[in-house]
C-alpha cells in the first residue's frame, strides 16, 4: 500500500512458499506513524496474522524481514533491518536486528519488507529483482556454509542460513555479508520453511521529504559521531571488546558459567590485546562512521574478528584464555550459522552439569580440544549436539540445574554478570525477547562501563532508568539506526570524569539519587516534549526523511508502544509475569561473599517497573495505557 510518507518504499512483499504465490501486503500510514518500522511493524503484522499457540517451527509461523524509514537514506549507521517471527527458542516474540547491506538492497528493489509464509516442498531461495519475484531451487546450496552460499547467490543483498538453520538448531542465525542476526533462532525458522536465503537487487531510490536539508544536516551528525570519544575513538580503536578488561576489573564479567564475575586471564583475551597483536584493519556497515568491526588473520586469510560477547562467553565463561582458538571458533560459528551468545552459555551450562555429575557429556571448563567438533555436532544435531542444540532451558529441564541456568524466557543471557549491575539485571528480566542487553536497555553502560555511571547496586533508582532506556533504544532500532549511535547521549566532557575521582563520585551520586526526575520524565505528556534532543538527533532525521510529525516525545512513545505490543504478544502466548525472572544463582547467591548487595533484588524492582509502564501488579498492560498508546483494539 503506497505511503504518503517519504523514506518508505510503500510496499511489503508477501510470499507463500507452500503455494508459490506472491502478493503485496497492505500496511497503513497509521501503523507507520505508530510503529515506524523494523521489529515493531513486524510485531504488528505477527499480532494480526499469527494465531496464538502456533508451533514456531511449523509452516504456520510467519517470518518477516523488515527495514525502517532511515534504512538506506545515508544516515549514520542506518543499514539496519530486522528479522522477526515467533521464536522457537522462547515461544514468544522473536526478533533480531543487524547490519550488512541486505536492507539497503531490499529498499532499492522497491520493498520495505518481505513476509514469508508456508513451507517449500524442497530447499529454495527467493530472488527479488524489483517487481520480478522468483522462488528458485536451492538443493545444491543445502548443507553449504553461510559464506559459500552467499558467493553462489550472486550480486545484490543476501541473507542466508547455514547448516544449523537447516537442522533447526533453536539458536541458529541468519547471516548477511559478515553481519549476523544472532538472537532468538530466526535461522531455525528459515530452515523450517526450507528457505536457504533471499537475494534482492534493484535501482529504486529512497525519496526524502526534505532532501537538501536532510543531506546538509547529515554532515553535522557524522561530525558529532566522529568527534565523540566513544564513537570516534574508543569503538573504532577497540570495538566492543574494549569492555572485557574493565568488566573483569569491576567483577561483572561472566566467568565459569556465571559463577564468578572476574577472570584472572582477562588480559589474554582483552580488546587491547586483540587490537595490538591481531587487528589487520577496521570495517563497518554501509554509511557507518564508527567502524567497530575487527578484521583479523586466520590461516593466511582475512576474516571477521571476535566481538566482546564471544570473547567472554567462549573465553572467560569457559575458563579458556586462548585468543587464537576463540578467533577460530568465532569464524566457525558464523559459517555454521550459530549464535555465539547462546552457544557460549550452552557450553558453559553443560560444563557445569558435567562438573556436578548431572550429565556426562565430555564438556569441561578449560578444555578446548573438542570445541570445534562440538560446534559441528550442534549444527548437525549429532551425539550430545542433539541436546545442546535445544538451548539452556531445555537442558535444565532434562538434566537439572535450573538454579544456575543462565537464561530468561528461554533466551540465553549475554556477557554481562547481572549481579554486578542491578539495572541491567532488571532489563534482562523484562526484555520482550528474553535475556538481552540491548532490548533490556543496555544499563550496564550507565552502571559499569561508561564514563559517568550510576551506583550499580542502588536498586530503587533503576526501574525508571530501565524503562527510559528500553523505550529509547527500541525507538532508535525501529527508526533504522544502529544502537551505537545512542552513545553520543553522554556528552564528550563526561569522558574526562574518570581522571577526577572526587568529581566522578559527585556525578555518580547525583545521577543515582535524582532518579525521581527520570520517573517524572516518563510521565511527561506529549505536548511538553515537542523538541529534538541535540545529542540524540534520531527523531529530527526521521521527520526530515519522512515528513511525518516527529519529535522527542513521539519518538520515545514509539518505543513505549512497541514494547507494550510485544508484551501483549507474549501474554497471548502464555508468557507473563512468571517469566520476568532470573535464575536463583543471580537472585539468591552473592557474587561477592562479603557484599549483600551483589544479589539481584528483582522482587523489589519489578513492582515499580510495572507501575512506571502503567501495567498492573501482574505485569498486564492496563486499559488506560493501551488507550494512551493507541492500542485499545488489543
Amino acid at each position: 500500500m503506497a505511503s504518503k510518507y517519504k523514506g518508505y518504499m510503500g510496499k511489503i512483499l508477501d510470499v507463500d512458499l507452500s503455494t508459490g504465490k506472491t502478493s503485496e501486503y497492505p500496511i497503513s500510514d497509521k501503523d507507520r506513524e505508530l510503529f515506524l518500522g523494523g521489529r515493531f511493524i513486524s510485531t504488528k503484522i505477527l499480532w494480526d496474522e499469527l494465531k496464538a499457540g502456533t508451533d514456531p517451527l511449523s509452516s504456520d509461523n510467519i517470518l518477516i524481514v523488515m527495514t525502517s524509514p532511515l534504512t538506506g537514506t545515508g544516515a549514520p549507521s542506518s543499514s539496519r533491518y530486522d528479522i522477526s517471527a515467533k521464536s522457537p527458542l522462547t515461544g514468544g516474540i522473536g526478533h533480531s536486528n543487524s547490519g550488512g547491506n541486505f536492507g539497503i538492497h531490499l529498499k532499492r528493489a522497491g520493498w520495505d519488507g518481505v513476509i514469508i509464509r508456508g513451507k517449500a516442498e524442497k530447499p529454495v531461495y527467493i530472488e527479488i529483482k524489483e517487481d520480478q519475484i522468483e522462488i528458485k531451487d536451492a538443493g545444491e546450496l543445502w548443507g553449504v556454509d553461510t559464506q559459500a552460499a552467499q558467493e553462489v547467490l550472486g550480486t545484490g543483498g543476501k541473507i542466508v542460513i547455514g547448516p544449523a538453520g537447516e537442522n533447526l538448531v533453536k539458536f541458529a542465525t541468519v547471516v548477511s555479508q559478515e553481519r549476523v542476526h544472532g538472537r532468538t533462532g530466526m535461522g531455525a525458522v528459515m530452515g523450517s520453511k526450507n528457505l536457504k536465503g533471499i537475494v534482492a537487487s534493484g535501482n529504486k531510490k529512497v525519496e526524502l521529504d526534505k532532501p537538501e536539508k536532510y543531506k546538509k544536516s547529515l554532515k553535522g551528525w557524522f561530525k558529532m559521531l566522529q568527534n565523540h570519544p566513544a564513537t570516534g575513538d574508543i569503538a573504532p580503536k577497540y570495538g566492543t571488546s574494549v569492555f572485557l578488561k574493565p568488566l573483569s576489573d569491576k567483577n561483572t564479567l561472566p566467568t565459569k558459567n556465571f559463577a564468578k564475575g572476574s577472570f584472572k586471564d582477562a588480559d589474554m583475551i582483552s580488546g587491547e590485546r586483540l587490537a595490538k597483536e591481531y587487528l589487520v584493519k577496521n570495517y563497518g556497515c554501509t554509511s557507518c562512521p564508527i567502524k567497530c568491526g575487527r578484521v583479523v588473520n586466520l590461516d593466511g586469510k582475512e576474516i571477521k574478528g571476535p566481538e566482546y560477547e564471544v570473547l567472554c562467553l567462549m573465553g572467560a565463561n569457559l575458563l579458556i584464555n586462548d585468543m587464537d582458538a576463540i578467533i577460530r571458533w568465532n569464524y566457525e560459528l558464523d559459517l555454521l550459522g550459530i549464535d555465539t551468545i547462546s552457544v557460549g552459555n550452552v557450553l558453559g551450562f553443560a560444563a557445569e552439569l558435567n562438573e556436578k555429575g548431572l550429565w556426562d557429556n565430555g564438556i569441561e571448563f578449560g578444555k578446548k580440544d573438542n570445541i570445534s567438533q562440538l560446534l559441528k555436532d550442534i549444527a548437525e544435531r549429532k551425539g550430545v549436539g542433539e541436546d545442546l542444540a535445544e538451548g539452556v532451558r531445555f537442558l535444565s529441564e532434562k538434566y537439572g540445574g535450573k538454579d544456575f541456568a543462565a537464561h530468561v524466557k528461554g533466551l540465553e543471557i549475554p556477557a554481562y554478570e547481572p549481579r554486578g549491575a542491578t539495572g541491567h539485571a532488571l532489563g534482562y528480566a523484562t526484555a520482550s525477547r528474553g535475556a538481552c542487553h540491548l532490548d533490556g536497555g543496555y544499563m550496564v553502560y550507565l552502571e559499569v562501563t561508561g564514563p559517568a555511571t550510576l551506583d550499580p547496586f542502588h536498586f530503587r533508582s533503576k526501574p525508571g532508568w530501565v524503562v527510559l532506556d528500553q523505550n529509547l533504544l527500541a525507538a532508535i532500532s525501529a527508526g533504522g539506526n544502529c544502537l551505537f549511535t545512542s552513545w553520543t547521549f553522554i556528552p564528550n566532557i563526561a569522558f574526562k570524569l574518570p581522571e577526577h575521582k572526587i568529581l566522578s563520585w559527585i556525578v555518580t551520586k547525583a545521577l543515582t539519587y535524582t532518579w525521581f526526575l527520570i520517573d517524572m520524565a516518563l510521565k511527561t505528556p506529549l505536548f511538553l516534549m515537542k523538541f529534538h534532543l541535540p545529542l540524540l538527533p534520531h527523531s529530527k532525521f526521521i521527520k526530515l526523511a519522512t515528513g511525518m510529525k516527529m519529535d522527542y516525545g513521539r519518538f520515545v512513545r514509539v518505543g513505549e508502544r512497541g514494547y507494550t505490543l510485544e508484551r501483549m504478544f507474549n501474554m497471548r502466548e502464555g508468557i507473563g509475569q512468571d517469566q520476568d525472572t532470573l535464575a536463583k544463582r543471580f537472585t539468591e547467591e552473592k557474587l561477592s561473599k562479603n557484599d549483600d548487595r551483589t544479589r539481584v533484588p528483582l522482587k523489589e524492582m519489578l513492582p515499580k517497573y510495572y507501575k512506571l509502564r502503567q501495567w498492573d501488579e501482574n505485569g498486564v498492560p492496563t486499559k488506560e495505557v493501551l488507550k494512551k498508546l493507541g492500542l485499545s483494539s488489543l
